[in-house]
Protein backbone atom coordinates (compact mmCIF):
# COMPACT_ATOMS: atom_id res chain seq x y z
CA UNK A 1 0.00 0.00 0.00
CA UNK A 2 2.60 2.14 0.58
CA UNK A 3 4.51 1.63 -2.40
CA UNK A 4 1.21 1.81 -4.09
CA UNK A 5 0.78 5.33 -2.49
CA UNK A 6 4.70 6.18 -3.16
CA UNK A 7 4.21 5.39 -7.00
CA UNK A 8 0.64 8.11 -7.66
CA UNK A 9 2.77 10.67 -5.55
CA UNK A 10 5.75 9.94 -7.67
CA UNK A 11 3.60 10.29 -10.62
CA UNK A 12 1.79 13.39 -9.67
CA UNK A 13 5.00 14.90 -9.16
CA UNK A 14 5.95 14.61 -12.53
CA UNK A 15 2.92 15.50 -13.88
CA UNK A 16 2.82 19.02 -12.61
CA UNK A 17 6.11 19.06 -13.17
CA UNK A 18 5.02 19.15 -16.81
CA UNK A 19 1.77 20.79 -16.83
CA UNK A 20 3.84 23.48 -15.09
CA UNK A 21 6.95 23.95 -17.57
CA UNK A 22 4.52 24.42 -20.46
CA UNK A 23 3.08 26.61 -18.83
CA UNK A 24 5.81 28.60 -17.55
CA UNK A 25 7.39 28.36 -21.80
CA UNK A 26 3.96 29.76 -22.96
CA UNK A 27 2.90 32.27 -20.52
CA UNK A 28 5.81 32.81 -17.84
CA UNK A 29 6.66 32.44 -13.92
CA UNK A 30 3.57 34.33 -13.55
CA UNK A 31 1.07 31.41 -15.19
CA UNK A 32 1.56 29.26 -12.11
CA UNK A 33 -1.71 29.23 -9.84
CA UNK A 34 -2.79 26.62 -7.97
CA UNK A 35 -6.41 25.94 -9.30
CA UNK A 36 -5.20 26.04 -12.59
CA UNK A 37 -2.45 23.46 -12.47
CA UNK A 38 -4.88 21.45 -10.08
CA UNK A 39 -7.86 21.20 -12.65
CA UNK A 40 -5.17 20.34 -15.30
CA UNK A 41 -3.79 17.67 -12.92
CA UNK A 42 -6.55 16.39 -11.97
CA UNK A 43 -6.16 16.56 -8.08
CA UNK A 44 -7.12 18.51 -5.49
CA UNK A 45 -5.25 22.02 -4.89
CA UNK A 46 -3.91 20.16 -1.53
CA UNK A 47 -2.50 17.66 -3.42
CA UNK A 48 0.05 19.86 -5.28
CA UNK A 49 1.31 21.04 -1.09
CA UNK A 50 1.76 17.34 -0.45
CA UNK A 51 3.94 16.96 -3.33
CA UNK A 52 6.24 20.43 -3.19
CA UNK A 53 6.14 22.54 -0.37
CA UNK A 54 4.81 25.61 -2.05
CA UNK A 55 4.72 26.60 -6.19
CA UNK A 56 8.40 28.33 -6.08
CA UNK A 57 9.50 24.30 -5.17
CA UNK A 58 7.47 23.65 -8.01
CA UNK A 59 8.80 26.43 -10.56
CA UNK A 60 12.60 25.46 -8.94
CA UNK A 61 11.79 21.77 -10.06
CA UNK A 62 10.90 23.29 -13.75
CA UNK A 63 14.31 25.23 -13.61
CA UNK A 64 16.24 21.96 -13.04
CA UNK A 65 14.95 20.82 -16.05
CA UNK A 66 15.67 24.03 -17.98
CA UNK A 67 18.60 24.39 -16.35
CA UNK A 68 19.44 20.51 -18.04
CA UNK A 69 18.32 21.55 -21.56
CA UNK A 70 20.39 24.39 -21.33
CA UNK A 71 23.42 22.82 -20.54
CA UNK A 72 22.78 20.19 -23.35
CA UNK A 73 22.48 22.95 -25.50
CA UNK A 74 25.74 24.53 -24.80
CA UNK A 75 27.30 21.31 -24.45
CA UNK A 76 26.27 20.55 -28.14
CA UNK A 77 27.76 23.77 -29.38
CA UNK A 78 30.83 23.51 -27.55
CA UNK A 79 31.18 19.58 -29.19
CA UNK A 80 31.52 21.59 -32.81
CA UNK A 81 33.25 24.78 -31.88
CA UNK A 82 36.72 25.47 -33.09
CA UNK A 83 39.92 24.44 -30.62
CA UNK A 84 40.75 27.77 -30.32
CA UNK A 85 39.77 28.46 -26.28
CA UNK A 86 38.62 32.16 -27.32
CA UNK A 87 36.64 31.06 -30.23
CA UNK A 88 34.89 28.31 -28.12
CA UNK A 89 33.54 31.05 -25.55
CA UNK A 90 32.45 32.92 -28.38
CA UNK A 91 30.60 29.70 -29.78
CA UNK A 92 28.78 28.74 -26.10
CA UNK A 93 28.00 32.49 -25.39
CA UNK A 94 25.98 32.93 -28.89
CA UNK A 95 24.65 29.17 -27.93
CA UNK A 96 23.59 30.69 -24.59
CA UNK A 97 21.76 33.74 -26.42
CA UNK A 98 19.92 31.41 -28.94
CA UNK A 99 18.70 29.38 -25.94
CA UNK A 100 17.45 31.96 -24.54
CA UNK A 101 16.12 33.57 -27.73
CA UNK A 102 14.17 30.68 -28.30
CA UNK A 103 12.77 29.37 -24.83
CA UNK A 104 12.76 32.68 -23.59
CA UNK A 105 9.83 32.52 -20.32
CA UNK A 106 11.61 29.44 -19.71
CA UNK A 107 14.89 31.01 -19.30
CA UNK A 108 13.12 33.91 -17.56
CA UNK A 109 12.00 31.77 -14.81
CA UNK A 110 15.81 30.26 -13.90
CA UNK A 111 16.95 33.78 -12.88
CA UNK A 112 12.92 35.31 -11.52
CA UNK A 113 12.03 32.42 -9.01
CA UNK A 114 11.73 34.58 -5.65
CA UNK A 115 13.77 33.64 -2.72
CA UNK A 116 13.55 34.79 0.78
CA UNK A 117 16.41 37.36 1.69
CA UNK A 118 19.59 35.36 2.80
CA UNK A 119 17.96 32.39 1.58
CA UNK A 120 20.90 30.16 0.06
CA UNK A 121 20.27 28.75 -4.10
CA UNK A 122 19.16 25.08 -3.53
CA UNK A 123 22.25 22.58 -4.17
CA UNK A 124 21.18 21.55 -7.62
CA UNK A 125 20.96 24.98 -8.58
CA UNK A 126 24.47 25.05 -7.60
CA UNK A 127 25.74 22.32 -9.44
CA UNK A 128 23.94 23.11 -12.77
CA UNK A 129 25.48 26.78 -12.89
CA UNK A 130 28.63 25.14 -11.70
CA UNK A 131 28.55 22.99 -14.85
CA UNK A 132 28.10 26.50 -17.42
CA UNK A 133 31.04 28.15 -15.55
CA UNK A 134 33.05 24.99 -15.65
CA UNK A 135 32.59 25.30 -19.81
CA UNK A 136 33.50 28.66 -19.51
CA UNK A 137 36.73 28.21 -16.62
CA UNK A 138 38.41 25.49 -18.93
CA UNK A 139 39.11 27.49 -21.76
CA UNK A 140 40.00 30.78 -19.81
CA UNK A 141 42.37 28.61 -18.30
CA UNK A 142 44.25 28.40 -21.10
CA UNK A 143 43.56 31.54 -22.15
CA UNK A 144 45.18 33.31 -18.95
CA UNK A 145 47.47 30.51 -18.51
CA UNK A 146 49.57 32.20 -15.03
CA UNK A 147 46.37 33.57 -13.40
CA UNK A 148 45.50 31.18 -10.38
CA UNK A 149 42.21 29.93 -9.72
CA UNK A 150 40.94 31.90 -7.80
CA UNK A 151 41.14 34.89 -10.66
CA UNK A 152 39.64 32.28 -13.13
CA UNK A 153 36.54 31.66 -11.00
CA UNK A 154 36.10 35.74 -10.53
CA UNK A 155 36.44 36.15 -14.77
CA UNK A 156 34.27 33.39 -15.48
CA UNK A 157 31.97 34.60 -13.27
CA UNK A 158 32.23 38.15 -14.56
CA UNK A 159 32.32 36.68 -18.40
CA UNK A 160 29.27 34.80 -17.51
CA UNK A 161 27.71 38.23 -16.22
CA UNK A 162 28.52 40.12 -18.98
CA UNK A 163 27.26 37.65 -21.73
CA UNK A 164 23.89 37.31 -19.82
CA UNK A 165 23.52 41.04 -19.28
CA UNK A 166 23.86 41.21 -23.19
CA UNK A 167 21.61 38.81 -24.22
CA UNK A 168 18.44 39.68 -20.72
CA UNK A 169 19.10 43.56 -22.35
CA UNK A 170 19.39 42.47 -26.23
CA UNK A 171 16.30 40.30 -26.11
CA UNK A 172 14.24 43.25 -24.62
CA UNK A 173 15.18 45.75 -27.67
CA UNK A 174 13.02 49.19 -25.85
CA UNK A 175 15.62 48.50 -22.93
CA UNK A 176 18.93 48.68 -24.37
CA UNK A 177 18.10 48.98 -27.91
CA UNK A 178 20.49 46.20 -29.84
CA UNK A 179 18.51 44.85 -32.52
CA UNK A 180 18.55 41.02 -32.00
CA UNK A 181 20.31 40.20 -35.17
CA UNK A 182 23.33 42.13 -33.46
CA UNK A 183 23.13 40.11 -30.10
CA UNK A 184 25.35 37.45 -31.55
CA UNK A 185 28.00 40.04 -33.04
CA UNK A 186 28.42 42.04 -29.53
CA UNK A 187 29.34 38.85 -27.75
CA UNK A 188 31.50 37.91 -29.98
CA UNK A 189 33.22 41.86 -29.93
CA UNK A 190 33.14 41.67 -25.97
CA UNK A 191 34.45 38.32 -25.53
CA UNK A 192 37.38 38.60 -28.16
CA UNK A 193 38.44 41.88 -26.80
CA UNK A 194 38.00 40.69 -22.98
CA UNK A 195 40.11 37.83 -23.77
CA UNK A 196 43.13 39.08 -25.99
CA UNK A 197 43.94 41.76 -23.58
CA UNK A 198 46.27 40.70 -20.58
Amino acid sequence: MARKTETRRKELRENLIAIAERRIAADGLGALRARDLAAEAGCAVGAIYNVFGDLTDLALAVNARTFHTLGADVAAALALAPEDPVEQLVVMAQAYHHYAAANHLSWRALFDVERAPGEAAPEWYLQEMGQLFAYISDPLAVIFPDRDSAEIALLTRALFSSVHGIVLLGLDEASAGVPSDDIDRMIALVLRQITTSS
